[in-house]
């Protein structure tokens, strides 16, 4: 029967293949159903790629869909304006312009040269919070791409990259679903589905992948979905989809092998194991019950992810204390969030030691094999009682790991021995230690402390918080500034200059009488950044922005950047950043 069903198959698709090429000869040109550029043509049809998604909301079940699929996609009319729309148009990201106070145009007349200049700098900096916030909004509102010096393609891959660099998930898939541009970014789409699968989670990949609607033309994605569909139970829809695939010019006798067993049509065990890509390396395990594999120093870390999500990694008690170079491989991976920390120091302490070498271990861990030390300074941190000394172990510690780059597998372990210590009884000259690696949470629901004798710390900056008309700030503001203007003593700060200049920025008339009061050195703004104003180039601004800011918080950065940092987001009428920066760094937080 098996073999039955497998000649039918072939016979209907040569059929499939005959009638296509007929139709595509009465056309009078070639006809390529995998071409991107017909799925405009999908899209108004109510069409979507063959045998991978729905048609009208309803599944593919069987042959026959499929080649009445091909007679409607050949009979169905376009008009013309929706085809050049589609095409001119290309507004990719997930946010209305005006809910950021931006607009469509905010890259036109933005060089591409000086765009790929700051995106090589950006690329170098570890961004904070707020940094990426502003990048985050500049790359991701819905606006025509730049023009001059640099192509669509080129545009869109920096968007793809800094997503990746970001690494937000949930915003890589609002933004590929959203836009619908899977083989716009097929580098995006893979970090996205290898992400998901290295974490053993294949359901959510496969999620992402059905929720696509357009045709498929990258090899690897084309591989992934037509795993899907088996591991979802539509093994005739993937295997009409190979097959006609493989008729197209594809190859891949591994995804082959592993596919032909997952069907049924091969029952023989394939142990090759392929680490190309996370796929390969996944479909290894799931062809294989008896699948076993011991990752070396150089074995990609997504692969060592996928090991450790699918408990496929030695356990502690597993790994023999001396095989040293297995246990720096652990290290390696530790260092990578890719193994447990508790279970590598659950190694060192298997290590043994005698009572000298435990009591003189700043003298005898330098005798040691680094490994054997690391095991040797950990086990007498446990056994330390004394606050002082236990510091000076654990930055001990925390140095051998850094001097092997793999400071990162003593992260974790370390904020907790840190957390347990008082900080008063810290001493000086360990507190940049300790105040570096120690996790200090933040309260984020921090409230503000008005103070109304100071005017930026006042009730008025709720202004910002759209809690004042126009009229009632000028009423109050000027009255507040009559008072100031009393008070000989009162100290005109930065802080209350940029206050003042937002409120004119936004039309608030405040009384020339009161300009002597605030006679302070403008801040320069950076020649470049006041060229993008005076050009209006919004978005290369706001790059600009996230770039000085950098890994800093925004409420740490000094007054002078700040200033010209809404400077610039006044005169380019960026009022709700402006906002909420502001609302950061005037206020008074407790």
């Amino acid at each position: 029967m098996k073999i039955l069903r497998l000649l039918s198959k072939k016979i209907f698709l040569i059929f499939f293949i005959i009638f296509f090429k007929l139709a595509s000869f009465a056309e009078d040109k070639p006809v390529d159903i995998w071409d991107l550029d017909k799925k405009e043509l999908d899209k108004n049809s109510g069409i979507t790629n063959v045998g991978e998604k729905e048609i009208n909301n309803n599944k593919i079940d069987n042959e026959s869909d499929i080649f009445s699929l091909q007679s409607q996609k050949k009979e169905s009319t376009i008009e013309l304006g929706e085809i050049l729309d589609s095409e001119t148009v290309k507004l990719y990201g997930l946010y209305d312009p005006e809910d950021y106070s931006l607009d469509i145009d905010m890259w036109a007349n933005s060089d591409g040269d000086q765009i790929k200049s700051i995106f090589s700098k950006l690329k170098k900096l570890n961004l904070s919070t707020d940094a990426k916030e502003i990048m985050k909004i500049s790359l991701l509102t819905n606006a025509h791409p730049p023009k001059k010096n640099i192509s669509e393609s080129q545009f869109f891959k920096y968007k793809s990259d800094w997503l990746i660099k970001n690494s937000d998930l949930e915003l890589i898939e609002e933004y590929l679903i959203k836009n619908q541009i899977f083989d716009v970014h097929p580098n995006l789409v893979k970090y996205l589905l290898d992400e998901y699968l290295s974490d053993s989670n294949l359901k959510k990949a496969c999620e992402i992948l059905f929720k696509n609607t357009n045709p498929i033309n990258d090899k690897y994605i084309s591989k992934f979905n037509i795993y899907c569909l088996i591991d979802s139970g539509k093994k005739d829809e993937a295997q009409l989809i190979y097959d006609l695939k493989k008729e197209l010019g594809f190859k891949d006798k591994y995804f082959e092998s592993k596919i032909n067993y997952l069907i049924g049509f091969d029952s023989n065990i394939d142990n090759k194991i392929s680490e190309k890509s996370i796929l390969d390396f996944h479909l290894a395990h799931r062809t294989n019950p008896n699948f076993t594999f011991e990752p070396k120093i150089n074995t990609n870390k997504l692969i060592w992810k996928y090991l450790s999500s699918a408990n496929l990694l030695s356990s502690a008690k597993q790994i023999e204390i001396t095989d040293i170079e297995k246990i720096s491989i652990i290290e390696k991976a530790t260092h990578n969030k890719n193994y447990p920390e508790q279970d590598l120091f659950e190694i060192y302490k298997r290590f043994q030691f005698n009572i000298n070498q435990l009591l003189n271990v700043e003298l005898t861990h330098k005798s040691l094999k680094n490994i054997e030390a690391r095991a040797l300074i950990y086990q007498k941190i446990l056994l330390e009682s004394e606050v002082v000394e236990k510091l000076k172990l654990l930055k001990l510690l925390k140095d051998s790991f850094k001097n092997e780059d793999i400071g990162e597998a003593f992260d974790i372990e370390l904020k907790k021995f840190l957390e347990k210590i008082d900080p008063a009884e810290v001493p000086d000259n360990l507190t940049s230690f300790y105040y570096t690696n120690i996790n200090i949470k933040q309260n984020k629901n921090d409230k503000i402390k008005f103070d109304n004798d100071v005017l930026h710390q006042s009730k008025l900056i709720n202004y910002f918080n759209g809690d004042y008309s126009d009229a009632k700030i000028k009423k109050e503001i000027n009255s507040f500034l009559k008072k100031m203007k009393k008070n000989k003593k009162y100290s005109f700060s930065k802080k209350d200059q940029i206050f003042l200049e937002s409120l004119q920025s936004d039309g608030i008339e405040i009384s020339k009488k009161f300009d002597d009061l605030y006679e302070i050195n403008q801040s320069e703004i950076p020649t470049d950044i006041q060229v993008m104003i005076n050009n209006n180039e919004k978005g290369m601004a706001l790059l600009r922005i996230a770039e000085v800011i950098g890994q800093d918080k925004i409420d740490r950065i000094d007054e002078d950047t700040i200033y010209f940092i809404i400077s610039t987001l006044n005169q380019l009428n960026i009022d709700f950043l402006r906002n909420q920066i502001l609302l950061k760094v005037l206020p008074l937080k407790v």
